[in-house]
């Protein structure tokens, strides 16, 4: 076996880099027609259940900035490799586990295990396109879409295995895919990468989540200590934002019977504490200098995020209502969010080509005001679930959702400045888990009363007006001319 792959090898490692990184997107979004069977398996409210996906996007926004260092001191092959085989084990015990928190513990060991796929693929890209005749930003490209497909299928997918194999099977049908990338990568992936490419690895780490820094030799970085390699991660950090997140979360959704008072001080202690830590360390997990310096940028995170709290209230939620008012089974939630699926899979690439065509911020105004029309339409749901009805908003909700985030990708890279664009993709990144994080706390919220049409004509009010909110907040969102390249800047 060489190092270097054929191009045919080439072709089959992309192929297992992207059965990697599908994992992670595929299982944030599987969940979503599991949680009314997770709720009732294990006698646990509605707020308690958005745990299993609440801790999910916490441990992926915590894992990620760590794994593209690990990448640098271990080779990104192996961190590959061992992600891989943490979400075998995660996936073939959690099934069997007797209590909702083992299943939340389960979940974050399997967010940790994806974690490392997506860093760990772009570091070895370049190696495996210096055999073939495809360049590195169409690799790329195929990873990302394999992303998209992945959190787009995953309602159908899930809606499949929990009809016919319980909830269990969301973490088993992990098993073999996983198993897959691994041999995949194993057998056609390079088995060191490039020396000439380890500075890749660097950038990967920030595209995780935000990891800043300059890039350094790679002599520097293959021989750098892991302590330091932890230090330069920003672990204090990483631990204060998921504590303030972690605070705030547990107050909201324990506002009934009885608020915990005691936890609302802890707050904004942590959060004034990620503040001050953030602006004091070289290598923040969240450079906010960089946000206090850049006002447009700044923009494009918040609209990406309240974009992220419009859809994934629509994305968590309505599989939650349809269950639980329609009365559908888990199996034709799951058909019924299909749409969603084939729109997106279908859209994404006409979207990129208007970037091409007629420009970003047309585009992306576009996009802003279906999402306005998108969740206005929601409230049909509240009258009625017939079937059609359910098919045709599902799919109006697959345009804005393919529309923006290729739009706000592309904001994103013309926002930020060239020697910024790794530090300023992670906290992109950041920005969509904080949002999804909402989304699953607000509808925690809204649900605990009970899934009725009024219930559900609250969460489309809310996110009608964040909507709204989003398309006005786009107006201070200008790029610079038209972007080419689209295919680059495809929604991950």
């Amino acid at each position: 076996m060489t190092d270097a792959p054929a191009p045919a090898r080439a072709g089959w490692a992309v192929a297992a880099l992207s059965l990697g990184t599908l994992l992670n997107p595929l299982n944030s979004s599987m969940i979503a027609v599991a949680l009314v069977p997770l709720q009732r398996d294990f006698q646990v409210s509605v707020t308690t259940v958005t745990w299993v996906v609440t801790s999910f996007y916490l441990a992926s926004a915590a894992g990620q900035p760590l794994m593209g260092r690990f990448a640098d001191r271990f080779g990104p092959r192996r961190l590959f490799l061992f992600g891989m085989l943490v979400v075998a084990l995660a996936c073939a015990a959690t099934p069997f586990v007797s209590s909702f928190a083992a299943v939340c513990a389960g979940r974050v060991a399997l967010a940790v295990g994806t974690a490392t796929a997506f860093p760990s693929a772009i570091a070895m890209l370049r190696a495996v396109a210096a055999s073939s005749a495809v360049g590195t930003p169409r690799l790329l490209g195929r990873i990302q879409i394999a992303n998209t497909s992945g959190a787009a299928i995953g309602p159908v997918l899930g809606g499949a295995l929990v009809t016919f194999l319980g909830w269990q099977a969301i973490f088993w049908v992990n098993i073999p895919l996983a198993a897959l990338a691994f041999v995949g990568v194993s057998v056609f992936a390079p088995r060191e990468a490039d020396p000439r490419s380890q500075t890749m690895t660097s950038v990967a780490g920030s595209l995780g989540a935000g990891v800043a820094g300059p890039l350094r030799a790679p002599s520097e970085l293959h021989r750098a200590p892991l302590r330091r390699i932890v230090a330069e991660s920003d672990v204090p950090g990483i631990l204060l934002f998921v504590t303030t997140l972690t605070a705030l979360l547990i107050f909201l959704l324990d506002l009934r019977p009885q608020p915990l008072w005691w936890l609302l001080p802890v707050v904004p202690i942590a959060a004034a504490l990620f503040v001050w830590r953030e602006l004091r360390t070289r290598h923040p997990f969240l450079d906010l200098r960089l946000l206090a310096a850049n006002r447009r940028l700044l923009m494009v995170y918040l609209c990406f995020a309240v974009f992220n709290v419009v859809y994934y209230s629509a994305f968590f939620g309505l599989p939650q209502y349809l269950q639980e008012h329609g009365g559908y089974s888990a199996g034709i939630t799951g058909l019924l969010m299909f749409p969603l699926a084939a729109v997106t899979i279908a859209v994404t690439p006409l979207a990129a080509r208007a970037i091409e065509g007629v420009g970003l911020r047309p585009t992306l105004l576009a996009g802003a005001s279906a999402l306005v029309v998108g969740a206005v339409l929601l409230g049909f749901a509240a009258a009625t679930t017939a079937p059609w009805v359910m098919l045709a908003l599902t799919a109006g909700l697959g345009i804005p959702y393919c529309v923006v985030s290729i739009a706000m990708n592309q904001s994103l890279y013309s926002a930020a400045r060239p020697e910024d664009a790794g530090v300023a993709a992670g906290i992109f990144q950041t920005s969509r888990y904080v949002g999804a994080i909402v989304a699953t706390t607000v509808l925690g919220l809204l649900f605990s009363t009970g899934t009725t049409s009024g219930s559900w004509l609250a969460v489309v009010s809310i996110a009608s007006g964040l909507a709204v909110v989003h398309l006005c907040l786009l107006v201070f969102v200008r790029p610079r001319g038209r972007i080419r390249g689209a295919t680059e800047a495809a929604p991950s």
